[in-house]
C-alpha cells in the first residue's frame, strides 16, 4: 500500500460544506454576479460575495484515487433552507491533475493546469479534523503572475453522500469574504518551519506523499503578503535565484502558530517540491 494513503484518505473523504469566495491578486474580496444574487439583498443594497458550497469527496483506498465535487448554491434570503438550488458543479479527479501531494492528516496540494495554472492548497486544522480551508491560487501562464485567489472554508458534516443534502440552515459556518483580513503583523518576520516535502521530476509518479522532514527557517516580508479573511495569507514570489516561484499559503492558528502549504516551480512553469508545514515564530 502506498505510503500513508489509507490514513489520508479516511480523514479527506466526507461530505465538506461552508462558503467559497473569489478575491482579487491584492486580496480585495469578489462580488457575486448581480443575475445570481436574490432581488431583496438588491433593494437592501446589500452586497454579496460568498457562495454557499459542498464539497463531497471520496478517496479509494485501493487505487489511490481521489475524486471531489465543488457545488456552489444559489444564495437565499432568509433561511430557505428547502430552496438551496444548484448553481454550478465542478468535479475533479487527481487522475487528471497534473500533480498532487498529500499528508496523513488529509491536507493536501493540487496542481490543475488548462489555460492557466490552479494551485490547490487544502489545509486541515491540526486539531480540529472536521475544520479545513482550501485556498486555490490561479496563475495566468506563462509568467506565474497571480491572476485571483478563490477560498473554501469548510467543515465536515459526515461520511460521503455524494452532496445528496443540500446545506441550507444546517450550515455551522457564516459568509467570510468581507470579513476583517489577517494583520501583515501577525505573519511578518522570522519563522521557523518543520515540513514534509516531496519532490517531482517529470519522469516520476505524479502522485506523492509528502513524507521527507527538514527544518528550515524563513523571513516573511510584508510586502509579499495577500491578506485574507479567516486568518489566512498568500504569497506568490520568485526565490533568491530569481528563477523559481515559490507559491504559498498559510493559515494562522494561534498567536505565532500556523500551517502552510508551498509550491516551488522552476522557470517553466515546471513543478519541483510540495511542501507542506507547521511553523512557529522566532
Amino acid at each position: 500500500m502506498v505510503s500513508g494513503w489509507v490514513e489520508f484518505g479516511e480523514k479527506v473523504s466526507g461530505e465538506w460544506d461552508g462558503f467559497g469566495a473569489d478575491f482579487t491578486a491584492e486580496g480585495k474580496p469578489t462580488e457575486l454576479p448581480e443575475y445570481v444574487v436574490p432581488e431583496a439583498y438588491r433593494e437592501w443594497e446589500v452586497k454579496v460575495f460568498d457562495w454557499q458550497t459542498q464539497c463531497p469527496t471520496l478517496a479509494q483506498s485501493q487505487s489511490q484515487s481521489l475524486a471531489y465535487k465543488t457545488i456552489k448554491l444559489l444564495p437565499t434570503v432568509g433561511c430557505e433552507a428547502d430552496a438551496a438550488t444548484v448553481h454550478t458543479i465542478q468535479e475533479r479527479n487527481i487522475s487528471a491533475a497534473a500533480a498532487f501531494a498529500y499528508q496523513w492528516s488529509g491536507s493536501y496540494v493540487a496542481v490543475w493546469q488548462n489555460q492557466m495554472m490552479e494551485l490547490e492548497h487544502c489545509l486541515i486544522h491540526p486539531r480540529n479534523k472536521e475544520s479545513r480551508v482550501r485556498i486555490i491560487q490561479l496563475l495566468e501562464l506563462p509568467g506565474l503572475k497571480l491572476s485571483s485567489v478563490r477560498v473554501f472554508v469548510e467543515q465536515w458534516y459526515g461520511p460521503f453522500r455524494n452532496g445528496d443534502q443540500l446545506g441550507g440552515c444546517s450550515v455551522r459556518d457564516s459568509a467570510f469574504a468581507a470579513t476583517q483580513p489577517l494583520e501583515a503583523s501577525q505573519v511578518s518576520g522570522l519563522w521557523e518551519s518543520t515540513s514534509a516535502v516531496a519532490n517531482f521530476h517529470p519522469s516520476q509518479n505524479m502522485i506523492q506523499h509528502v513524507g521527507d522532514e527538514r527544518s528550515s527557517k524563513s523571513l516573511r516580508d510584508e510586502d509579499d503578503l495577500i491578506l485574507l479573511p479567516k486568518q489566512l495569507w498568500c504569497s506568490v514570489k520568485k526565490a533568491d535565484d530569481n528563477l523559481d516561484t515559490c507559491c504559498e499559503v498559510g493559515w494562522l492558528l494561534d498567536e505565532g502558530r500556523a500551517i502552510t502549504a508551498k509550491c516551488i516551480l522552476s522557470s517553466s512553469a515546471e513543478l519541483k517540491e510540495i511542501a507542506i508545514a507547521d511553523e512557529t515564530r522566532l
